[in-house]
């Protein structure tokens, strides 16, 4: 009796075992390959100014600074400045990202 559970959870465990060797360890390489290659690619066209991003947020700064106050305090108290930053980082995170081969 001893021996069919020792079978058992021996069966149990290669299964759980080859589970993990074929779907997650190979997943987690597989996107952490393509967020280096991402982030990298990120780094090369900020650098070589391909990507103008810094540019992008001095001029949203400069379009709220233009904003008046009586505005601006209803802008802040739906954090419009945090919202359109985050959805002008996604569009352009997007774009990037589909234009790399292997992913797009």
């Amino acid at each position: 009796m001893p021996a069919a559970l020792f079978g058992i959870l021996m069966s149990a465990l290669r299964t759980m075992l080859g589970f993990m060797l074929r779907s997650v360890i190979v997943k987690f390489v597989t996107f952490f390959a393509l967020f280096f290659i991402v982030k990298e690619f990120v780094n090369v066209m900020v650098e070589s100014q391909l990507y103008p991003g810094a540019t992008q947020a001095s001029t949203l700064s400069n379009a709220f600074s233009a904003i008046p106050t009586s505005v601006w305090y209803f802008l802040d108290l739906f954090s419009v400045s945090t919202g359109l930053s985050t959805v002008i980082s996604a569009y352009a995170t997007r774009f990037i990202i589909r234009r790399i081969p292997v992913i797009g």
